[in-house]
C-alpha cells in the first residue's frame, strides 16, 4: 500500500505524467528532458527523483550522462483500478453523430524482434535492395509504390500512403496467385518499429474482414517477419550476397 501511495503521489503531477509518456519506450539524458519543459533544470531533477522513487523510472549510467527511462511494468493494473466509470459510456445528446458513418473490423496484430536498431530496421522496409536481401526475392519500391513475387507465384503489390522514419508505415496492399493483383481491392495495414534493448520491436496491425482472412494474415505475417528477423542483420550489408528462394509450389505435394 505504501508503494502504491508513492505511485499515487507521483502521477499527481501533470508534468510527472508527462515526462513518463516522454520516456515511455526510449531511455533519454537528463538533459533532453529538461529541455522539452519550461522549466528550470533542478525543478525537472526533482522531479526525475520523485518518478525514481516510486519504481516509475530507471536510471543508468553513461559516461557523465544520466538516462531515464519508464518501467510500463510498474503501472500494470493501475489504470483499471483508476479509470472512471464512466470512461466508456458516450455522452449524450450529440446530434453531429448522424453525419459520419463508424464500423468495427477485426485486426491481426503481429510482432518479432529483431537485432538491428530502428533506423536501420525502418530501412529494411523502406529500401528496395535491404528488402530483397532479407526477403529472398526482387522487391520494387518506386514512389513509395513497392512489388514483389513469393517463390511461390503470389504477386504482392501495394503503396505507403504513410513514411513517418524511423517508426510508422501505413500501407494499402494486395496479392494474387500468378496473377498481378486488380487496382481497388487493397488491404489496409500498420508497422510500427520501436526500440528493444540493442534491436527493435516491429509489430504489424494488419485490418481484415473475415475469418478465412484473419487466418489467413496470421500465418503470412509471421512468416514475413520470421524471415526479418533471421535475415534482417546479413541484408543491411550492401556487400552482401543477395540470396534468391528458388521457385515452388504454393502447397507441398501429398504423399
Amino acid at each position: 500500500m505504501q508503494d502504491m501511495q508513492k505511485v499515487l503521489a507521483a502521477l499527481g503531477s501533470p508534468v510527472r505524467r508527462d515526462i513518463l509518456a516522454l520516456v515511455w519506450d526510449r531511455a533519454l539524458p537528463a538533459g533532453a528532458i529538461a529541455a522539452a519543459f519550461e522549466l528550470a533544470k533542478p525543478t525537472i531533477s526533482q522531479h526525475l527523483a520523485v518518478l525514481r522513487q516510486a519504481g516509475l523510472v530507471t536510471q543508468t549510467a553513461a559516461g557523465t550522462s544520466r538516462y531515464y527511462r519508464a518501467r510500463p511494468e510498474a503501472l500494470v493494473g493501475l489504470r483499471g483500478a483508476l479509470s472512471a466509470s464512466t470512461k466508456w459510456a458516450n455522452a449524450d445528446n450529440v446530434p453531429e453523430r448522424g453525419l459520419s458513418e463508424s464500423y468495427t473490423k477485426p485486426l491481426v496484430v503481429a510482432s518479432v524482434d529483431v537485432p538491428t536498431d530502428q533506423a536501420s530496421t525502418f530501412t529494411a522496409f523502406t529500401d528496395a535492395g535491404v528488402y530483397s536481401r532479407w526477403l529472398g526475392v526482387p522487391v520494387r519500391i518506386v514512389d513509395g509504390v513497392f512489388a514483389c513475387t513469393m517463390e511461390w507465384g503470389t504477386g504482392v503489390r501495394g503503396r505507403y500512403d504513410v513514411v513517418c522514419p524511423p517508426e510508422l508505415l501505413a500501407m494499402r496492399w494486395d496479392f494474387e496467385d500468378d496473377n498481378v493483383p486488380v487496382p481497388g481491392g487493397e488491404m489496409t495495414g500498420y508497422v510500427r518499429i520501436t526500440p528493444r534493448g540493442s534491436g527493435a520491436h516491429v509489430e504489424v496491425h494488419q485490418i481484415v474482414d473475415t475469418p478465412a482472412q484473419a487466418e489467413f494474415m496470421e500465418a503470412a505475417w509471421s512468416g514475413v517477419l520470421g524471415r526479418l528477423r533471421s535475415g534482417v542483420a546479413a541484408a543491411l550489408d550492401p556487400g552482401a550476397a543477395a540470396v534468391r528462394r528458388p521457385r515452388r509450389p504454393k502447397r507441398r505435394r501429398s504423399a
